[in-house]
């Protein structure tokens, strides 16, 4: 039940996402407004009600087949990893150019006259074929919950497990895109104007179909997804970011000794850390810039500085960060920098090595690039993101990860720290200028917890781990982040001030309300942006208290005491 429900809600935030932008047209067009009742004679007989539910249905049972057992299938056939993908195109053309040449539609038909009804790809017919043409090109952002389904797929890992996260996974997707069919049906049944326009639909379909098809060839919908924000990209590493939902999908792979102390590091810790030897490159398939197409081992890089990127380059996320890593590898190669581009499919068909050398060639991308179709460098660093990058100093130390976009500026800061600490005598460029174009995920500070699992939003120095410690306040703080001053003892889902004077936070907040779930028996106080002082009273069990209203919506600074004996689980904010 847990992994039904996380694959459903995984699914259902990747169907809102601006991944799901490419295919829409062609599922309003095809499975909705083709399903439509229209005005007029025989030429224009109603298509099939069931039409939108079968598009769907179809579009989920290929998307789950490819996902889970594509990579296995091609490989046991010994043909190419992205034959799935280019049938599906080329299925997309022939119902594109039937539904703009009717002569032509009936050649299509003709194999399946011998078939039911239902099995035609034509206006009346069911709309199957075009979901099962859908599911082998639809690309959705690569959050947890759909990597964890990869690596499974990828790696032969298939249990009851996996099929049911999987089947969930497809049917949340599809819940989203079921009501944008539905709803395209209801527009055109509504609108006069469209009700004598059945061919003048038809022939939408077929272009948009084409376009669509001709745009996957050009890898067009990537360039466009690129602009768009990715606004669910936050909300799916909260359902993912605690250790019941990780230790549930199996993220990353198991824990060994080789990777153990990879836990410690904190995800976009603004100072270096000591996170363990780094482990090993393994199970590579090719590598791609390097002398003679030989392998790189992270032992013989001692003495150089190693910066570990995990990318596909299909990954709409990836493709808005290597810009930052390659001005890194140009800036900084001569004083000791050696990049390591870890290419791990989300795909089967971005295990194609000509097409992984086309997408480096087109971000320029010239430092090594390791195919790890196996997906076992992957698992070796229990890794759960696109991107991901591990910043390796001279000693073979991980020393700062960092998981998605955004970070840049404190990965080079950190990068920069650890060449001079290789070569004290080394003389370093300036910082690259490259535009940060992390999209903005909302106007107001996203709901931050103080558990030691949902930690992703702490701006202090020291590492925020579970435990007692002593915390100070930072003299820069980012924005829409809290930190600690004094000592505290921080649970799974809350914190409490260890010592017996309590314990102090600091909030940088950009909202107009902000409410705190608290717990216990005590006091908060609060003071906002320097100004008066008001007390809180906190009793029983975790509630919402609020603490700030009426504010302007624009950044504002919260300080905050907490008296023992209170527990502070999250800032939530209006």
């Amino acid at each position: 039940m847990e992994l039904v429900i996380i694959g459903l809600l995984g699914g259902l935030i990747t169907g809102i996402s601006p991944c799901i932008l490419p295919v829409l047209p062609v599922i309003f067009l095809t499975g909705g407004a083709q399903s439509a009742r229209f005005d007029g004679g025989s030429d224009a007989a109603p298509a099939s009600r069931r039409r939108p539910y079968l598009v769907i249905a179809g579009l989920v049972t290929s998307f789950t087949l490819v996902t889970l057992l594509g990579s296995l299938a091609l490989g046991a056939l010994g043909l190419p990893q992205d034959v799935l993908r280019w049938a599906g195109i080329a299925v997309l053309v022939l119902i594109g150019v039937g539904l703009l040449v009717p002569r032509f539609e009936q050649l299509l038909e003709k194999p399946f006259q011998r078939l039911a009804r239902r099995s035609e790809v034509r206006n009346g017919g069911s709309g199957y074929g075009v979901g099962l043409a859908l599911g082998t090109v639809f690309v959705p952002c690569a959050g947890p919950v759909l990597a964890a389904i990869i690596v499974a797929g990828s790696t032969g890992r298939i249990d009851a497990g996996t099929v049911v996260l999987t089947v969930s996974f497809a049917l949340g997707v599809a819940i989203p895109l079921l009501f944008f069919a539905l709803a395209g049906r209801g527009l055109v049944e509504r609108i006069r104007a469209f009700r004598r326009r059945e061919r003048g639909l038809r022939i939408a379909a077929g272009v948009a179909m084409l376009a669509l098809a001709v745009g996957l060839v050009f890898n067009a919908p990537q360039a466009l997804q690129r602009l768009v924000p990715d606004y669910t990209a936050g909300v799916q590493r909260e359902l993912t970011d605690n250790p019941e939902a990780r230790r549930a999908l199996d993220l990353g792979g198991l824990v060994t000794d080789e990777n153990r102390e990879l836990d410690q590091c904190t995800n976009g810790a603004p100072e270096l850390e000591s996170c363990g030897t780094a482990p090993s490159i393994r199970g590579i398939e090719a590598w791609l810039n390097t002398p003679g197409g030989g392998a790189l081992d992270l032992a013989d890089l001692r003495g150089q500085v190693v910066l570990i990127d995990f990318w596909a380059y299909s990954c709409i996320n990836c493709q808005r960060s290597i810009p930052h890593v390659v001005a890194w590898d140009d800036a900084y190669r001569d004083a000791g920098l050696q990049v390591i581009g870890i290419h791990s499919p989300e795909y089967a068909f971005e295990k194609d090595a000509a097409n992984v050398a086309a997408g480096a060639r087109d971000f320029g991308i010239t430092y090594p690039v390791a195919l790890d179709n196996s997906l076992a460098t992957w698992t070796n660093y229990r890794n759960r993101y696109w991107p991901a990058h591990y910043l390796i100093d001279a000693e073979g130390t991980v020393r700062h990860i960092a998981f998605g976009e955004g970070n840049y500026a404190a990965t080079e800061k950190l990068i920069r720290q650890l060449l001079e600490d290789a070569d004290p005598a080394v003389t370093l460029p300036g910082v690259t200028d490259v535009d940060d174009d992390t999209p903005e995920t909302g106007s107001r500070t996203r709901e931050t917890f103080l558990g030691s699992s949902k930690d992703v939003n702490f701006g202090g120095e020291r590492p925020y781990r579970a435990g007692v410690g002593e915390y100070e306040l930072p003299e820069r703080q980012p924005a829409d982040s809290f930190a600690l001053d004094g000592r505290w003892r921080i649970e799974t889902q809350y914190a409490t001030p260890a010592g017996g004077a309590g314990g102090g936070i600091r909030l940088l907040f950009r909202a107009q309300e902000v409410r705190m779930v608290l717990a216990g028996e005590g006091e908060v106080r609060v003071r906002l942006d320097g100004g008066e002082e008001r007390a809180v009273e906190v009793s029983g069990t975790p509630r919402s208290y609020g603490v700030v209203s009426g504010a302007d919506g624009g950044d504002h600074e919260l300080e905050v005491e907490v008296s023992p004996g209170v527990e502070v689980y999250s800032f939530t904010f209006g």
